[in-house]
């Protein structure tokens, strides 16, 4: 066989603007096979088709695929010229001495144009492999199902079909700035903003050098991972525990947690605008923590006018937990790590503070200076899939 049929869903519902998210999808797909064996990415009718070099490692092309976002389906197929005795005898061909007990051709045509519908081609072509083979046809429960796909000049034949991670092509949704953890909920969060079309840019806060490196080693190799869906991403390393020295010498216990998320908004605030980026992201979910409660989180929210998308938020544990390891991001999450929000935390935090409390509690603070600072400092760095030479 010498291609992949790819099938979309999702972006067949946008209308005019159709063939920008079809461009996009090709485009993402270009870039992501390009060193495993795909010659060419066509855009057909209704579907894309990647073109497979003889000696292309279909083990590492369906691994590249399923995770490229705005594919419903794809399939390993095989490309004929448009006749039935041809796709027959491509077919019987590539079988070779299979053996199943029944079987059942499925036929869709894109050019309605052909002369013989859906249903005769089934016939036509079912015929010829019942003739050659012995098999019995069931239409119902069919040990094996012959997939045929028409076009104006040739078809694809093929016999089942891989899922994609669905959603829209990365990039078709703009940027957004994720605030990112070494834990497990804010990884998953990015990914579905990812899944929606967005880039995610990501800012981690660590306590290097008050404790260790080890929360940015871990992060990276979740952004490794995560770059593997998006193709591209930017991190940005901000340093925090100085800041949160600060927030101890002057902020009263109880309020430390709130201010700490504060300050963090108001940095990714700063990274986000330089950046681009529409929005800010974090894996924050309701009465998860002391600071995620309701009445904390619109204190937290104050600080930017930027929208805050919370794509967990609804979620409980369990349910974030079971997509962090479906992503094979949770093994990294639960490595032991000394991040920042492990650094200065009070006992007995505040749950139900209020605008006014938040801001009393940071009159002792430059906060102005404590951001900038924190931007100026922070230092980026660049992530790209599959790597460059």
């Amino acid at each position: 066989m010498n291609s992949i049929v790819v099938h979309y869903q999702e972006i067949a519902l946008k209308g005019r603007n159709r063939p920008w998210f079809i461009r996009r999808l090709a485009r993402n797909l270009r870039v992501v096979t390009a060193d495993v064996g795909v010659v060419a990415v066509k855009v057909l009718m209704g579907r894309l088709e990647l073109v497979l070099a003889p000696d292309a490692d279909w083990g590492a092309v369906r691994q590249r695929v399923e995770r490229t976002f705005g594919i419903a389906n794809f399939s390993r197929a095989g490309r004929v010229a448009l006749d039935v005795d041809r796709i027959a005898e491509a077919i019987l061909q590539d079988m070779g001495e299979l053996q199943v007990g029944s079987f059942r051709v499925s036929v869709r045509r894109a050019d309605k144009r052909f002369p013989l519908t859906s249903p005769q081609i089934e016939r036509e072509v079912g015929g010829r492999i019942k003739q050659a083979k012995g098999w019995r046809v069931d239409l119902g429960s069919p040990d094996l199902e012959v997939h045929v796909e028409t076009l104006t000049d040739e078809a694809f034949f093929f016999y089942g079909k891989e899922p994609g991670p669905g959603g829209l092509p990365t990039g078709v949704s703009g940027k957004v700035t994720c605030l990112l953890s070494g834990g497990i909920d804010s990884p998953v969060a990015a990914y579905r903003m990812m899944k929606r079309g967005c880039r995610a840019q990501l800012v981690h806060f660590h306590s290097y050098p008050i404790m260790s490196r080890a929360s940015q080693e871990k992060v990276r190799e979740i952004v490794e991972l995560l770059t593997r869906y998006q193709l591209h991403s930017r991190l940005a390393m901000v340093a925090f525990g100085d800041l949160q020295r600060r927030v101890v010498l002057s902020v009263p216990e109880r309020m430390r947690v709130i201010i700490y998320r504060r300050l963090m908004m108001r940095i990714a605030d700063r990274l986000a605008r330089r950046w681009g980026a529409r929005a800010l992201v974090t894996g924050e979910v309701v009465g998860q923590v002391a600071s995620q409660t309701l009445e904390n989180l619109a204190v937290i929210n104050a600080v930017t006018t930027l929208p805050v998308f919370r794509p967990l938020i609804g979620l409980d544990k369990n349910e974030i937990v079971a997509e962090a390891q479906r992503l094979a991001t949770y093994p990294i999450s639960i490595m032991p790590d000394e991040d920042c929000c492990q650094l200065f935390t009070p006992t007995h935090p505040a749950t139900r503070s209020t605008l006014r409390d938040a801001e009393g509690a940071e009159q002792g603070l430059d906060v102005e200076a404590l951001v900038a600072g924190a931007v100026e400092h922070a230092e980026v760095e660049e992530f790209r899939f599959p790597p460059r030479g």
